[in-house]
């Protein structure tokens, strides 16, 4: 029986760059931010391989970008999330847990400051536009929160940086990680990042305007002929053996980021002002009861992992795996799960119910990569 066909619409929106993701032979699609975000090119394996081997050109303007502007940007910003902003300066981005008044994780994106009064929130999949203008509203704060015409565009890959100089000179090889620079094209200007959703090392473009977009991936895809670019996207088999989570599928308003392992990034004690640091600072000091873990899955390749499969000892359930597959490099299944504190230990062995069955399997002390 053949997979069912997503029908677009004009709700499914377009990017600046479907053109060419889809001359360049686009297989698959999932639906981000109500974006289309292609997920497969050749194959996840090929693209695996070429991702880890090469370069590639992601078209990844799903991650739509919410501005503040204004005097109170900055202070808004701060309500949103427990990491402390104070020591952030204008060219840096910061990756930002998002929380509701209860400490829910409600995004996990990039924050990008532009100046005191203007930053961008480059978000994960959730409608995160309307929580900060109501809060905005509700404060009664001096901003404007919009969602302006700005796409970024990934490139991804050990190449990536020569990728980039051939197109926006040797001075884009400076920029530091979640660090940004202005840089021209064709008489515009780019916020470019060294930053980006895979392991592999590469920067982000923040294209602002559509009109642009095309111009720039054929420009990119020119310049990467001699190098073996291919248009990509961010990759399943790579980001699970990363550890990078991916909002919606490993994480839910239903957990705090000390659940999601982003303790690091919660600035609770400092962070006055944000919205979810009461609830926070209970949780910072009881600690989780569950935590995000790699697990290793025993046997053959596991099958697509579209739900959350129970993870059980004793007869009980102790977490759920939310992402998992087979990895090529480590001849191993590797997963993401959510397990109690009883059986987070690396080395506990446990026993996950995939969809073809039980499986042994065990926890790890981290990622792969």
């Amino acid at each position: 029986m053949s997979a069912p066909l997503l029908s677009l619409s004009r709700r499914l929106r377009r990017t600046p760059f479907s053109e060419g993701v889809e001359a360049a032979g686009v297989k698959a699609y999932t639906v981000y931010n109500h974006m289309l975000l292609p997920t497969v090119f050749r194959s996840v394996e090929e693209d695996y391989r070429h991702l880890k081997d090469a370069v590639q050109v992601w078209d990844v303007a799903c991650e739509r970008q919410v501005e503040l502007r204004g005097p109170d940007a900055a202070k808004l910003m701060q309500m949103l999330t427990p990491r402390d902003l104070r020591g952030m300066t204008a060219g840096q981005c910061y990756y930002v847990p998002i929380v509701d008044e209860t400490g829910g994780m409600l995004n996990d994106p990039v924050a990008v400051k532009l100046a005191e009064d203007r930053w961008w929130i480059s978000i994960a999949d959730s409608d995160l536009l309307y929580w900060i203008r109501a809060t905005a509203h509700g404060w009664r704060l001096d901003v404007l929160v919009d969602e302006p015409d700005v796409s970024p565009l990934a490139v991804q890959g050990p190449r990536a940086d020569d990728l980039m100089a051939a197109v926006f000179g040797d001075a884009v090889r400076d920029l530091r990680f979640f660090r940004f620079g202005h840089f021209d094209f064709q008489g515009r200007d780019m916020v470019i990042a060294r930053s980006g959703y895979s392991k592999q090392g590469g920067f982000e473009i923040y294209v602002e305007g559509g009109d642009i977009g095309m111009p720039l991936w054929h420009a990119l895809m020119e310049a990467g002929k001699g190098m073996d670019v291919h248009a990509g996207c961010p990759n399943l088999i790579e980001r699970i053996e990363g550890g990078l989570l991916s909002y919606g599928n490993d994480m839910t308003d239903d957990n705090t980021p000390h659940e999601c392992g982003l303790g690091k990034f919660c600035n609770t004690h400092t962070a006055i002002g944000c919205i979810g640091r009461d609830a926070l600072l209970r949780v910072a000091k009881e600690g989780p009861v569950q935590q995000i873990r790699a697990l290793e899955i025993e046997g053959a390749a596991v099958p697509r992992c579209d739900r959350w499969w129970p993870v059980m000892a004793g007869g009980k359930r102790v977490g759920r795996v939310s992402s998992a597959t087979w990895s090529p490099d480590f001849g191993a299944n590797v997963a993401i799960a959510m397990v109690r504190m009883t059986h987070w230990d690396a080395g506990t062995e446990v026993t996950v119910e995939t969809p073809e069955g039980p499986r042994a399997a065990r926890v790890r002390e981290k990622f792969w990569t």
